[in-house]
């Protein structure tokens, strides 16, 4: 559920961007675009979401941001984060799961630690799918 309002949000925040400050410079824009939509708010922990939810929130991540740059559905989506240096949704996906992991495994309280650490954690499996590639 926590998936489906942050997708709802995303779809928020950027439809205001784009009413607010379509036309602004390309850069104005990205730089909005950081601030206000890369904020996926516990994304490090939805480990149990469905491939079909991920596709979704991709999907809706890219689509902001075509809108916000006013390119065509039909573009690239790895090429408009390139020119944009803006990261891709998997990548923001790895670089919180990635800090998390590192925070409590680096945490002064040993129960995480543990946790973290052992190999049959559902964190740990989540976190090993988004940084191995098939």
């Amino acid at each position: 559920m926590d998936v489906f309002w942050e997708r709802r949000a995303l779809a928020f925040r950027g439809n205001m961007l784009a009413r607010r400050f379509k036309k602004c410079s390309g850069e104005v824009t990205c730089t909005m675009f950081r601030a206000y939509c890369l904020t996926f708010y516990s994304c490090a922990l939805w480990v149990s979401r469905t491939q079909r939810a991920r596709s979704a929130q991709c999907v809706q991540y890219n689509n902001v941001l075509r809108m916000l740059l006013g390119l065509p559905r039909c573009c690239s989506a790895s090429g408009m984060f390139l020119e944009a240096r803006i990261y891709g949704f998997h990548a923001i996906m790895r670089k919180r799961a990635a800090s998390l992991l590192h925070r409590v495994r680096a945490s002064s309280i040993s129960i995480l630690r543990v946790i973290a650490d052992r190999l049959d954690s559902p964190f740990l499996r989540h976190w090993i799918t988004l940084h191995v590639s098939k």
